[in-house]
């Protein structure tokens, strides 16, 4: 009894990691996945790339961490992919930190320099107040700011900021707009961006003439493939690049990113499925022991068993099921408890502000059954073999 019940044990912890594996996996890409979509699936987006790497490698993101700059990219490139067919709007950007104050209160913000039409393109950037800033404004270099609703929140209150001016980087910058409490989007926390004139910028505080984005909204989803491979040439035309290794920029639409994603979790569950069958094939060899046992207790009653009529195939099905059944019973309890350990991660998740659904899903169960009800067959088939192999005179004796 107490093998196994120690079997059971590892069985169940075995079907719990599957569990978890599976639903937290789920979950988690369905979060992100969410998180993407929620720009809108009819958005391009133009970055910049380290050469010779891939646009979502490890090399082009170390490179840029460790400093390489790209400085490649203009505004002039933005206005002139604009005249791409099936655009409907663009905008180019860049970002950085920067110490923004009012009157005695100072706080480190995320400087968004982006274009006239960027709130076209992303629709979840709503004004609650005021209006974004215009493409007179952006060429005129105008020191305007759009504020998310921490920064509204941090420097007014309850007061109304509108025409009242915040300073950056030692300049008055005139609040024009209030954007929308929106949260948190892949971790980052558009309340606290300050929105200004992508030029104002590239001029004003950053001293640069280049940018590292552009983003795009198209008038036909139905052609976004095709438009990515018209953006794709166009900025090889302007860049004077032959060598589509020598892309210094990376196109890539929200749809793509999403298959991406979907790809990358698709790999990592399979990892993680595979290194948590190793629990559930200690558990197989914990079975395999006890069928062992109870073959060697049980070897009179075999022996008996035989002696009355029962052939051989009777005595491999007895002891297979009995292993099955061990199986399958765990399974159920790790099932159980894997349910109420999604629901305390899912409980735990949305208090740290980050709302995902680890749901047990049908594919979690069948998943988990399937390698509970597989490791008793295949680590029970042999001890069962070997009852039904005993000749019913060596069973008997051996009483």
């Amino acid at each position: 009894m107490g093998r196994t019940i120690l079997t059971l044990v590892g069985v169940v912890i075995g079907v719990i990691a599957v569990i978890l594996v599976s639903s937290l996996g789920q979950g988690v890409k369905g979060f992100i996945l969410s998180q993407v979509g929620a720009f809108g699936t009819d958005l391009i987006q133009i970055e910049v790339k380290v050469p010779a790497t891939g646009k979502a490698s490890t090399q082009n993101a170390v490179g840029q961490a460790s400093g390489i700059q790209i400085t490649t990219m203009t505004i002039d490139d933005a206005k002139e992919i604009s005249k791409v067919p099936n655009i409907a709007a663009y905008a180019s950007g860049t970002m950085t930190q920067e110490l923004a104050s009012y009157q005695n209160t100072n706080k480190r913000v995320f400087l968004f320099g982006v274009g006239a039409q960027y709130n076209q393109i992303d629709q979840n950037t709503k004004l609650t107040e005021g209006a974004f800033f215009s493409q007179s404004d952006d060429e005129s270099l105008a020191q305007v700011a759009v504020i998310g609703s921490n920064i509204r929140e941090a420097f007014f209150g309850d007061d109304n900021p509108l025409g009242k001016n915040i300073r950056i980087n030692n300049q008055n910058y005139k609040v024009v707009g209030l954007a929308g409490e929106r949260g948190a989007v892949a971790g980052f926390n558009y309340d606290d961006l300050i929105y200004i004139p992508v030029q104002t910028m590239q001029k004003k505080i950053l001293g640069i003439n280049y940018i590292r984005f552009i983003m795009v909204k198209v008038s036909n989803e139905k052609l976004i493939d095709v438009t990515s491979a018209e953006l794709t040439a166009e900025m090889r035309r302007l860049h004077k690049i032959t060598d589509p290794n020598k892309d210094d920029f990376g196109v890539t639409s929200i749809k793509e990113a999403q298959a991406t994603i979907e790809k990358v979790f698709k790999t990592i569950n399979i990892l993680l499925l595979a290194l948590t069958s190793i629990s559930l094939i200690v558990g197989g060899v914990g079975i395999m022991n006890v069928m062992y046992v109870a073959v060697a207790e049980r070897t009179f009653e075999i022996g008996l068993r035989k002696a009355v009529g029962a052939k051989s195939k009777n005595i491999l099905r007895q002891f297979l099921w009995e292993a099955i059944f061990i199986t399958f019973f765990g399974g159920m309890v790790g099932i159980i408890l894997g349910y109420f350990l999604l629901l305390v991660l899912s409980y735990a998740s949305a208090s740290f502000g980050f709302p995902i659904n680890f749901n047990l899903s049908a594919n979690a169960i069948s998943l988990a059954v399937s390698f509970s009800v597989a490791t008793g067959v295949i680590f029970g088939y042999y001890p069962a073999r070997t009852a039904s192999r005993l000749s019913p005179m060596e069973a008997l004796r051996k009483d």
